[in-house]
């Protein structure tokens, strides 16, 4: 009996006991207390220009011990519920993703795939807002292939946005369009962790989904594109010095990395996991570096400095830029959690229910809000998606609305928000990548997530789109009898 009682409070203490519900001083919208407080110690140092990674992972652990205050359950409850939600497989995937592909960035940097980019634009020409352009479409390539947005920030913040800085870019433009990609495969990639969480949360085929959005996704993109190169021009980084200095140090030579970049495309397109693609890219870049005469030293580097061990190199670089963001994820999808056990989302869903009383349209008006919401408070877009997908399938079962229809809702939303708010992961991780990088180019400039968020275009395009077609009807569909998709002129509900 001893051994049992200490088995079971072993089992408790490493997050095994499983809390349904935790009670609230102040009701349900009280577990938003940590999150609240979060968003707004992340705002006020942004604003001041005081933000950094370890100041946000405490404005997360100060939100998170405020909010225990406010707890009325048992204490260690509430410290179980935030082990529950750290132990969620989405931060953990997230966490990889960002290793493997800040790993796969910095490689391509140490080779000098920046250099050789920066030589390209002064070759053809290809500056200013056209190279915001064509970042944008890169990154939106890159992200629908290998299916991460995170992953697309972290290796596009760290090659394009330096030389994109050389050559005329405006830093805060640019930063959005490679944000804008990332939204634009995060929603429309078919080995996207959002994708797959919209499509089968809501009973639907992968294909089906992405064929189904595919209009919406390239509604946001013309435009997008457009503006990106009408207004994506700077003259921050027109520097007579800087460029002369440039074109009399860079060279083609790092254009050689583009065939690992390439590698990881052509793998991800053809169905190959993510990790399995970014590792055969990994070890590409390394042989290409070997070959090009790179030292060893670029690559990984350990050795003692002042009597201290010291691990350098871009692999080292590569894992460790994103060690707070890490724990900051982590965190965030422990507060975010809370939201679950408090009843919070019960609340949203009976407010909504109250509201839309049997008219389609006000169905889809509270699906894009009830999403919306969910993502305002849960920064990690994929995590917001599962919260928000119980919501999402009630109610639109309940009015027969086809699942795509539902799945899209679902997903542009959350992969939109997921790089538009100052708060949310994309934007933070973004800013956290360009800051890393800098320490590698004197002459770049750091953005703080406040300012990019309105020139996210393909995020904000995206978001005006559903809530058109919310409005509208536009691509309203319903389920038939068989599971097909109906339109509206054809649909006659069950009496």
């Amino acid at each position: 009996m001893g051994n049992e009682h200490h088995s079971n409070e072993v089992n408790e203490a490493i997050g095994k006991k499983k809390i349904d519900r935790l009670q609230f001083r102040g009701g349900v919208f009280a577990a938003t207390i940590p999150l609240v407080f979060f968003i707004v110690w992340a705002i006020t140092l942004s604003v001041m220009e005081l933000v950094t990674e370890e100041a946000l992972v405490l404005g997360m652990v100060l939100g998170i011990l405020i909010g225990l205050f406010f707890c009325k359950s048992k204490w260690a409850d509430y410290a179980q519920s935030l082990f529950s939600g750290m132990a969620q497989p989405i931060g953990v995937i997230a966490v990889i993703a960002w290793f493997w592909a800040g790993m796969f960035a910095k490689l391509l940097s140490a080779g000098g795939l920046v250099d050789g980019l920066i030589w390209f634009g002064f070759q053809t020409g290809l500056e200013g807002g056209y190279y915001v352009g064509l970042t944008f479409i890169l990154s939106a390539l890159f992200a629908t292939a290998v299916g991460t947005g995170y992953g697309t920030v972290a290796t596009f913040g760290i090659l394009m946005y330096p030389a994109g800085l050389v050559l005329g870019a405006d830093p805060v433009i640019l930063l959005a369009a490679i944000l804008s990609g990332a939204v634009f495969g995060d929603n429309l990639a078919p080995v996207s962790d959002t994708t797959i969480v919209s499509a089968t949360t809501q009973e639907a085929d992968v294909p089906g989904v992405v064929r189904s959005r595919f209009k919406y996704s390239i509604t946001a993109a013309i435009p997008s594109l457009i503006l990106f190169v009408l207004v994506g021009g700077g003259d921050q980084a027109r520097n007579p010095e800087l460029i002369n200095q440039f074109k009399e140090q860079v060279s083609p030579e790092g254009l050689l990395l583009l065939i690992p970049f390439a590698i990881v495309l052509y793998l991800a397109l053809t169905g190959h996991h993510l990790l399995t693609s970014l590792t055969w890219g990994i070890v590409s870049s390394v042989a290409v570096i070997f070959l090009t005469g790179t030292p060893l030293s670029k690559v990984i580097s350990i050795h003692k400095e002042n009597g201290s061990p010291v691990v350098e190199g871009a692999l080292m670089s590569g894992i460790g830029g994103y060690f707070n963001m890490a724990i900051l994820i982590l965190f965030i999808l422990a507060a975010a959690h809370l939201l679950e056990v408090a009843g919070t989302m019960d609340a949203i869903r009976n407010f909504f229910l109250k509201l839309i009383n049997k008219v389609v349209k006000r169905a889809e008006v509270s699906i894009y809000a009830i999403v919306a919401s969910l993502n305002v408070f849960i920064t990690i877009n994929t995590a917001a998606e599962i919260a928000a997908a119980p919501f999402v399938r009630k109610l639109g079962k309940e009015f027969n609305i086809h699942p795509y229809r539902r799945a899209n809702f679902l997903d542009t939303v959350s992969s939109s928000l997921g790089y538009i708010l100052p708060w949310s992961g994309g934007v933070l991780l973004a800013w956290a990548t360009i800051k890393g990088a800098a320490k590698d180019y004197e002459f770049m400039t750091v953005v703080d997530p406040t300012d990019v968020f309105p020139y996210v275009f393909q995020g904000w395009g995206l978001l005006i789109v559903m809530l058109i077609a919310a409005l509208t009807g536009w691509g309203l569909r319903y389920t038939g009898k068989n599971g097909e998709e109906v339109h509206p002129k054809d649909y006659q509900p069950e009496k």
